[in-house]
Formats: C-alpha cells, structure tokens, sequence
C-alpha cells in the first residue's frame, strides 16, 4: 500500500492524476455545454430547465457532483503541487531564457489562466449551483420546475458578471488548448499516427466549448434570447 501511495506522491504519479482528472474535466465540460446549450432554443427556458431539473434530481447525476468535485480539487491541488516542485527545482532563472521559442505562452501561463477560472468557479457556484441544489429557486416556470433560466436572465443584466464570464472563457479556451493533448499524453493514449487528431481535436474542442459558454451571457444580456 506504501508502494502504491509513494507511486502517486511521485512527479510521474502527480501528472498521472492530472491526466485522469483532466480527462474527468474535459467530458463533464461536453455535459455541461450540451445543457447550456439548450437556453438556444428560445423556449423561455422550458427545455433548458426540463435538463437542468434533471441535473438537479437524478442520483446518478448527484453522485457525479461529489466526484466533480473531488476531482476539480485533487486537479488543483495537484496543480499546485507540481508549480511548487518544478519552482523548488529550479530556484535560479535562467540569465537567458527564450520561452516563446520552445512553447506557447499559454503553456507557460498555465498557472495564471487556472487561478482566474478558479475564481470564476467561485461566482459561478454562488450564482447557480447554490441556488440550484441548496437554496432553492421560488418561481416555477410553465411545466412546473424551477425557473433556473430566470435566474440567468437576472444575473446577466449585469455588465460586469456578463464581462467576466466572457475573460473566463478566454482563459478556459487557453487553459484546455495546453490541458487536452497534455491529458492524452500523460494517459499515455498518444501515438505518432493520431496524435495530430488529438491535436486537432483538442483545438476545435477547446474553441467550441469556450464559445457556448461566453455565447449564454452574451445572448441573455443583449436580449437575443427571451
């Protein structure tokens, strides 16, 4: 069992967990997207709370939340740890160093763009999650379920939240353009036939989802969707 807990305190066990918990991350994300998605339909928000009433009462989806959860903390806090480590190992900068020539800025910024979206993690909790789960929603809509889309619809009136969710998908499109191969590759489900998929892959998923997500407060706050 010591074998074991050595094998993940160990620098090639803390990037393997970043890898599974990346790799948990990315397909909630598609789940995530796929239910936000529905507020598109212009149904005012009928479909959409039919998916997020779902969300709310099954127990499959419930359990999932606690391992969500355990997962976005453990990523974090493995996040944190090999920042830490690498720092630790490498207390003297370089008297020359030429970062833009070896990788993105966004790879070397990784740290950055995961405290700004931990921050937006926070609002976006306090904002929906908490009404949702434990405070309770007091309108219903016209199939009787919580009016979740009306809760959005007063929250993105507000300019400044509507401008912060925007900067906060910059940031996740970043963060996921370096985070999805990364994940692949320390999974060890990289190869030199498909790893350009993976590559390709990752871009346009990285795009598309950031985009559904800044395109809901936008939409809502500029009256495209009713």
């Amino acid at each position: 069992m010591s074998g074991f807990g050595n094998a993940l305190s160990s620098s090639i066990g803390k990037k393997f967990i970043m890898g599974v918990t990346g790799i948990f991350l990315i397909l909630f994300l598609i789940v995530h997207a796929g239910i936000n998605a529905l507020i598109f339909l212009d149904d005012q928000g009928l479909t959409f709370n039919i998916g997020a009433h779902f969300m709310a009462t099954n127990w499959i989806i419930r359990a999932g939340e606690v391992v969500l959860m355990l997962g976005l903390l453990t990523h974090i806090f493995q996040a944190l740890r090999l920042t830490l480590q690498n720092q630790k190992a490498r207390p003297e900068k370089y008297a020359v160093y030429n970062g833009s020539a070896n990788s993105k800025w966004y790879s070397r910024s990784m740290g950055l763009l995961g405290t700004l979206l931990l921050i937006f993690l926070v609002v976006h909790l306090k904002d929906f999650w908490v009404v949702s789960r434990f405070t309770g929603i007091p309108t219903v809509d016209a199939n009787g379920h919580e009016d979740l889309f009306q809760v959005m619809k007063v929250k993105f009136q507000d300019p400044v939240r509507v401008g912060v969710y925007v900067l906060a998908m910059f940031s996740l499109c970043y963060h996921l353009l370096h985070g999805f191969a990364s994940a692949f590759q320390t999974m060890g489900w990289n190869h030199s036939k498909y790893n350009g998929i993976i590559k390709n892959t990752g871009v346009w998923y990285s795009i598309i989802i950031s985009i559904v997500f800044a395109a809901m407060p936008i939409a809502i706050y500029f009256g495209i969707i009713q």
